[in-house]
């Protein structure tokens, strides 16, 4: 973590002597996705259908746009593909995983030259060198990006990525490498980088400065919470200051798997008002009854509290990690939603569709 944050803040430093417009973002002191058939018509019965049809266009009711509660203005979509990705380059590679934590999790950035223009909670695709055992190229794999808009150094020409390494035995006994993980997690400081995107609207953060967030993340869905969270508390805007709360569940195996928790120990410091971050670290925790520390688990400790903020149209959930925390969400909403006469699972999807109910599961 250390060698991150010594990069990180070197490299802003090296960029802080040029200057900006006063209008531009700026960062603060930091640590760092029928067939058609021919009738006969006579004319009399083609202009009869003509004139009914005008009459009806002009009758239909003009349907209202949608406004987005998101922050989803001068949002772009795969400007890059596979067949002709942005060819960025690796800045800087990181393990931020203990030794002794089960895995590793690497933190890197690449260059973009600004020419990958991306929002808080997109993602980008990665296409790893090499061919498959076809001989084809590899597919691309989509991880959702670990930095602001403004990137770890501030310029706007960089993203980060917060990635895995997968290892694994399958049922025969042999030991399997993911493709792209291990190509991305082995990247040396220079090395080219296939990108694609950015993608992804989901997880884009809301408008309203005011607003409380709920975040939830198992491991490396930590990712867009990071880009949300340095949006928040260690960037300026002119047009943007968040005087919400920011509420975050993270969710590891062990204290050694924690993820920049440098970073969001700075956040709750310099912001103990609108900063919360709770931790769920299953293999060394349990709860009074017992219980492995599941990120459910430890949301259970505060259900009250936050069946009381999911009640109030300027709270957001977001989630991002295990499909299997959904689940246990539900078994914690149900009984207390049921209290009130109110079907959770109604509920849920009306905060779905008010974009308040967020998901990017895997």
């Amino acid at each position: 973590m250390a060698a991150v944050t010594a990069a990180a803040v070197s490299l802003r430093a090296a960029t802080a002597a040029t200057s900006t417009p006063s209008s531009a973002p700026q960062h603060s002191h930091c640590s760092f996705p029928c067939a058609a058939r021919t009738t006969a018509v006579s004319r009399r019965s083609l202009s009869f259908r003509a004139q009914a049809v005008s009459t009806d266009a002009a009758a239909a009711p003009v349907k209202e746009k949608k406004v987005s509660k998101k922050q989803e203005e001068g949002v772009v979509t795969n400007k890059f593909r596979p067949k002709e990705p942005y060819v960025g380059k690796c800045l800087l590679n990181t393990k931020i995983t203990a030794d002794d934590a089960p895995g590793e999790t690497w933190h890197m950035v690449f260059s973009t030259d600004g020419e990958v223009p991306y929002k808080e909670g997109q993602s980008i695709g990665v296409v790893a060198d090499g061919e498959d055992k076809n001989g084809k190229p590899h597919k691309l794999r989509l991880y959702s990006i670990a930095s602001s808009a403004l990137g770890d150094f501030g310029d706007a020409k960089t993203v980060s990525l917060c990635v895995k390494r997968l290892v694994y035995t399958n049922d025969a006994g042999e030991v399997v490498k993911g493709v792209c993980s291990n190509f991305l997690c082995d990247l040396k400081p220079g090395a080219d980088v296939n990108i694609t995107g950015p993608v992804g609207k989901e997880m884009l953060m809301p408008k309203d400065p005011n607003a409380t967030i709920i975040m939830l993340a198992t491991g490396t869905g930590i990712a867009p919470f990071r880009s949300f969270l340095w949006k928040m508390f260690f960037e300026k805007y002119d047009d943007y200051k968040f005087n919400g709360l920011a509420w975050l569940f993270l969710g590891v195996p062990t204290s050694s798997s924690l993820l920049y928790p440098e970073e969001f120990g700075k956040m709750k410091a310099k912001a103990p008002d609108n900063f919360r971050v709770d931790y769920a670290i299953s293999r060394e925790e349990t709860n009074a009854a017992g219980e492995k520390m599941y990120i459910q688990t430890r949301m259970a400790e505060y259900k009250d509290e936050l069946w009381e903020l999911l009640k109030k149209d300027n709270t957001y959930v977001y989630m991002c990690g295990l499909k299997g925390m959904e689940k246990g969400i539900d078994e914690i909403m149900l009984p207390l939603a049921a209290k009130e006469g109110i079907d959770w699972i109604d509920y849920r999807k009306q905060l779905k569709k008010s974009e308040q109910w967020n998901v990017e599961v895997y």
